[in-house]
């Protein structure tokens, strides 16, 4: 009996202690799995988000779960060009705009600019003008277009129409806008910076995000009411007060709006998601619907077009009524059915730029994970104090387009950067200098003329893969303008690194470029009336959403 009591006993300790282990030491939420410290200890020690969830979809944005698809694979290609050569690939989950960027969108944008950075300033009204969309684009020799010339971007009629006449890189500086804008009302929202904070700043005194987690003091013009105004601005403070701003470890900021590669895109596009039949999967979907017609087969709806596009010779858009697709030039976002992400419009209406840069081939030898044409790897400038040099409000940082156009690349309050050095990369295996857009095709070591074993002066500096025209645009301290036209006889291609993708059929295009895997490309620093662009953002943490919230996060 003594000995069944003593059994019951140690019984009874040893579940105890099973139940306060599993409770408590291997819980690990409020305590290191490393140490055992307490994290968030108002005694002091670490400090961490312990609450944080799963990222939460930015504005405008729905959730694209990743996975495999074959890229490139097209149902014509009547080109002949081995332009879409197939390639197996894998893209990570990530957000995306369930529409392209409309012209009230990008309005708000221009309105933010002329607010804050105002045009009447000769110091600033580049920013502005380097960012309105080229309304010209519209004009035809021999086509009466002016109305939307003067109406298309402006007009509330038009507010939800997608914005067209923007360049690729007006799209990219658009996107980091975005970011900023987004990240600057989480925060006030959150209560760490003052209210209104957004609007109270100065002019030239915005609110950047990499500045807010790299230089949080120098952020609205190191005003600390505003930084700090906010009634949790101490949430995440430790005891001795050496944390006093929300940093990337506590997960309030969104990463960063960007374009989605080209790989994303038409994975987003192709949106294999609802597909239960192994056919399909094997490359038998031509366009972002189920069907390999341009109309729909519903019987609601039999008959239908499923996207805007050019119908033929002089058709935009059919016969007036009922086989009409509701539109002659681009249509208002929406007007279509989404595919099965939920994206509406990825096929036709207007095509979009994606991030890369161009080149004839996919090089799914080298890398068939995320993959993308197009990296240029930065650093901050770090000044003679150990600190990141941040922009002044008089230092703007301003590019010269090959057309003459001036467009602004860093403004007051963003963190200058500059090239990684061969130092930074010294014994890396994985990358070795900034500028990677040419890699394995285009520079010097992928040319049929480099000595591989030779000196380094054996092959001719000036070789470049591809032989494209040199244009050549300055403008003097006055503002005056030197365009030199590229005049050689000699150029073979116009293909360079400073051409990028853009994907999907437009209003002026034919069913053959609705296919997401058709591409092509177009100069980065030039705009149609028939390109627009949408957002995409990365998604961190698990692949899929919790079982607890919806498909749209």
């Amino acid at each position: 009996m003594r000995n069944k009591v003593a059994v019951k006993a140690l019984f009874a300790i040893a579940v105890s202690v099973g139940l306060f282990s599993c409770n408590n030491s291997r819980d690990y939420k409020d305590n290191s799995r490393a140490t055992g410290w307490d994290i968030n200890s108002k005694e002091g020690g670490f400090n961490y988000n312990a609450d944080y969830d799963e990222q939460e979809a930015g504005p405008g944005l729905v959730f694209v779960e990743g996975g495999t698809f074959t890229m490139g694979r097209v149902q014509d290609d009547v080109m002949h060009d081995w332009n879409n050569t197939p390639t197996q690939q894998h893209v990570q989950s990530f957000y995306m705009d369930e529409t392209e960027v409309t012209n009230l969108m990008y309005l708000e944008y221009l309105d933010y600019l002329k607010r804050v950075y105002p045009p009447s300033e000769p110091r600033y009204r580049n920013i502005y003008l380097g960012a309105l969309p080229d309304t010209l684009v519209w004009r035809n020799r021999l086509g009466y277009n002016e109305t939307m010339t003067n109406n298309y971007l402006r007009h509330p009629a038009y507010a939800n129409y997608p914005v067209v006449g923007v360049s690729w890189i007006q799209a990219v500086e658009f996107s980091k806008w975005r970011t900023d804008r987004v990240n600057e009302l989480r925060l006030e929202k959150e209560g760490f910076t003052a209210k209104g904070a957004r609007f109270a700043a100065e002019p030239g005194q915005g609110f950047s995000s990499e500045t807010y987690l790299n230089a949080p003091s120098q952020v609205y013009g190191g005003s600390d009411s505003l930084v700090r105004g906010g009634n949790k601005a101490d949430r995440f403070m430790t005891a001795d007060s050496t944390n006093l701003y929300v940093q990337r470890k506590h997960g309030v900021l969104l990463p960063e709006y960007r374009l989605p590669t080209e790989a994303e895109w038409e994975y987003a596009a192709l949106a294999l998601v609802g597909i239960r039949n192994y056919n399909v999967y094997r490359g038998r979907k031509k366009y972002p619907w189920d069907s390999q017609y341009t109309r729909s087969g519903d019987a609601k709806r039999r008959g239908d077009q499923m996207a805007n596009f050019k119908q033929g010779d002089g058709d935009y858009g059919g016969i007036a009524g009922w086989s009409d697709d509701g539109a002659d030039i681009t249509a208002e976002v929406k007007s279509y059915e989404p595919n099965d992400f939920g994206l509406y419009d990825m096929a036709g209406n207007v095509a979009e730029w994606v991030a890369d840069v161009y080149r004839p081939i996919v090089d799914d030898e080298f890398n068939d994970f995320n993959y993308y044409r197009g990296n240029v790897y930065t650093k901050h400038e770090i000044t003679e104090d150990g600190t990141v040099k941040v922009l002044g409000v008089d230092e703007i940082e301003y590019d010269t387009l090959s057309n003459g156009r001036i467009v602004a690349r860093n403004l007051p309050g963003e963190i200058k950067t500059v090239p990684i050095t061969p130092e930074d990369t010294y014994l890396r295996s994985n990358f070795n200098e900034s500028d990677n857009r040419n890699f394995r095709d285009g520079d010097r070591r992928s040319t049929r003329y480099y000595n591989t074993f030779g000196n380094e002066g054996d092959a001719d500096p000036t070789q470049r893969m591809y032989n494209s025209p040199v244009h050549t645009a300055t403008v003097d301290s006055l503002g005056g303008q030197s365009l030199q036209y590229d005049q050689s006889t000699g150029r073979t291609t116009l293909v360079d690194d400073n051409v990028r993708v853009y994907k999907g059929g437009s209003w002026r295009d034919r069913a053959y470029w609705l296919d997401p895997a058709q591409r092509r490309y177009f100069p980065q620093d030039m705009a149609t009336d028939y390109i627009g662009f949408r957002n995409a953002m990365s998604r961190v943490g698990s692949k899929s959403l919790k079982k607890n919230k919806t498909a749209k996060n």
